[in-house]
């Protein structure tokens, strides 16, 4: 048989894609904040600066106004206004992340419904809804620093981001305070550091620390190194991550930040030299965040050994269909970003627009696995109301999908208790919402869950 027949053959067995299959390499490599008319002017080398990113972040009404003057009606302004006052974040947001929604259509554009809210979308929180619904201050043997799991700590270093998400689990913390929320304050204070630090080297089990906040992108490079060195230097350490939104919604500081950069870099080298592994976990939400720039700044990170991991929130509107999620999936891919986990989305104040049930997160799950290799198919996850932990979505002791209970275990977290997390409740039928606002049917529901649970 001919090399001509034997192609044919294979061919007829697995024909090629379809040009449509391979989307995901398609990065955009245009001037696309030019649309912007305040940023009209503005060149690439002034666009890839950190420093005019932050200088001029949206942070208010009419700083956004200012921005996209003549592309959105006045009545979408309003809304934003309305949707501002009502906020538990404050918002802050790139001119990155800002020259990559579609103004021309910002009601359904999946990076405004992240980060800018609007008055008529907002829906009444769960009933069930608590500020701090992870519990992690519970788990909190010193000021900022969460010990949940038996061998990793979670370690708050800051409360300030380089953008505020509006559906961040930490708003008990993170940002200023807004007209709902006064936030617990976990500055970069040294002698708090200092305190965690001494936690971590009195406990021996502790293996795996999250460096978060906040976000690590917040942190000077001085600071990197510092919390980086003191880890190094704790013989029982033997990994962690800095934790970091900063790739999603602005890469441009990992490629002129060179400071910052070579802090992450010159850590992880150290710790490769160690045997420690020092990683960056990001949080990319949809494929349009991912341009041509991010695959810059994950290269460069590649290129000087740093492993780079994803974490994405399921979100109604933004992601919460088979296709979508698995574009961004393989595009992370494509960049070299592991897609490590997908949240249901936490009970957060403000946000019960934004949250999916579980059922679609298994049902998105279905159709993902199989679209690329397992090492690059996140797990999708439940992080248990109440302070679980992280469970596998699929993994619920019980799923009532009419009162949108599901009923979590988590035996090598805290044995024998059970945890409960609960759909939006624009997914149940108008009679179980109405229930839901009656505290003793509400108490009756949980409880029958609870005990069907135990029994199966």
């Amino acid at each position: 048989m001919s090399k001509l027949q034997i192609l044919d053959s294979v061919n007829s067995l697995k024909p090629p894609a379809p040009a449509a299959a391979l989307a995901h390499r398609n990065l955009r490599t245009d001037e696309f904040w030019r649309t912007i008319p305040a940023w009209s002017e503005i060149d690439e080398a002034a666009f890839l600066s950190h420093t005019w990113q932050e200088k001029n972040a949206i942070t208010s009404a009419d700083r956004l106004v200012a921005a996209v003057r003549d592309l959105v009606s006045e009545d979408f302004i309003a809304d934003v206004q309305a949707g501002f006052a009502a906020a538990p974040m404050a918002v802050r947001i790139s001119p990155y992340l800002m020259s990559l929604i579609d103004w021309s259509s910002p009601y359904t554009d999946p990076i405004r419904r992240q980060f800018l809210p609007v008055g008529s979308e907002l829906e009444a929180d769960h009933p069930m809804l608590t500020l701090d619904s992870l519990h992690e201050q519970d788990d909190s043997p010193v000021p900022g620093l969460t010990h949940r799991y038996a061998d990793k700590v979670l370690f708050l270093a800051l409360d300030t981001c380089p953008v505020y998400c509006r559906f961040c689990t930490r708003s008990y913390a993170v940002g200023l305070d807004t007209d709902t929320i006064e936030k617990v304050s976990l500055k970069a204070d040294e002698e708090r550091w200092s305190r965690i630090f001494q936690y971590i080297e009195s406990r021996p089990e502790v293996e795996d620390v999250v460096v978060s906040g906040g976000d690590s992108y917040r942190l000077r490079a001085d600071q990197v190194r510092a919390i980086g060195e003191r880890l190094l230097a704790i013989p029982h350490v033997r990994r962690w991550r800095y934790a970091t939104k900063g790739l999603a919604i602005q890469p441009m500081k990992v490629l002129t930040d060179t400071a910052w950069t070579d802090a992450i870099c010159d850590i992880a080298a150290r710790g490769r030299q160690l045997h420690k592994e020092v990683v960056i976990h990001t949080h990319f939400n949809h494929p349009a965040e991912i341009t041509a720039i991010s695959a810059r700044a994950c290269n460069l990170l590649m290129e000087r050994g740093v492993t780079v991991r994803n974490q994405s929130v399921l979100q109604r509107g933004v992601n919460d269909s088979v296709e979508t999620m698995q574009l961004l999936v393989k595009r992370l891919s494509w960049i070299n970003v592991h897609p490590y986990y997908a949240y249901v989305h936490d009970l957060v104040r403000g946000t019960e627009d934004l949250r999916t049930p579980v059922s679609a997160a298994l049902e998105i799950e279905k159709g993902v696995r199989g679209s690329t290799a397992g090492f690059n198919t996140p797990m999708f996850v439940v992080d248990a109301p109440g302070g679980g932990g992280k469970r596998d979505a699929h993994s619920f002791e019980l799923y009532d999908r009419s009162t949108g209970i599901s009923v979590y275990a988590a035996p090598s977290v805290k044995p024998g208790e059970t945890f409960c997390y609960f759909d939006p409740l624009a997914s149940l039928d108008p009679a179980v919402r109405a229930d839901w606002s009656d505290p003793d049917k509400r108490r009756a529901m949980i409880e029958a869950a609870v005990a069907s649970a135990g029994a199966a």
